[in-house]
């Protein structure tokens, strides 16, 4: 009988075998998405509003909206359109927006979640801007701060 052959199956016998197979799977299993990844989705999603046109919606998904008074939204909503018209004098609109390869920055030190969103900005005229959003989770929903 070859002892170095089977040497394996002393060490690790079948049951610590299927127990290490457990905990790999286990752990490659459980990985959610991060909380910039998060952000950075939920941020391309309300910068995609924009670029469709839909300040309303942009500004919907900004934190605190709803409870500003009547006067200060409109005058918020009135900023957002002037963004979006000087966008689109300066560089003929907003074509795509993009996550960054770096989708985001977290500062752990709050007790909610703070993070920078990293996205790019591809403007009609081929020019490119990173913006950073911060962007804050609110009962599990990520919000423009």
């Amino acid at each position: 009988m070859d002892i170095d052959r089977y040497a394996y199956q002393c060490i690790y016998p079948t049951e610590m075998r299927h127990f290490v197979f457990l905990i790999c799977v286990l752990f490659f299993s459980c990985g959610g998405s991060s909380p910039e990844e998060g952000a950075s989705k939920a941020a391309k999603e309300y910068y995609d509003f924009l670029a469709e046109g839909d300040a309303v919606r942009f500004l919907e998904n900004k934190a605190g909206v709803d409870t500003l008074s009547a006067d200060y939204g409109e005058q918020m909503l009135a900023a957002v359109r002037q963004y979006q018209e000087d966008i689109q004098k300066k560089h003929g609109g907003l074509r795509e927006v993009r996550i960054a390869e770096n989708p985001g920055r977290c500062d752990t030190l709050l007790s909610s979640p703070y993070v920078h969103a990293f996205l790019i900005l591809c403007y009609a005229d081929s020019t490119q801007e990173e913006v950073a959003v911060p962007m804050v989770e609110r009962d599990g929903l990520w919000l423009m701060r």
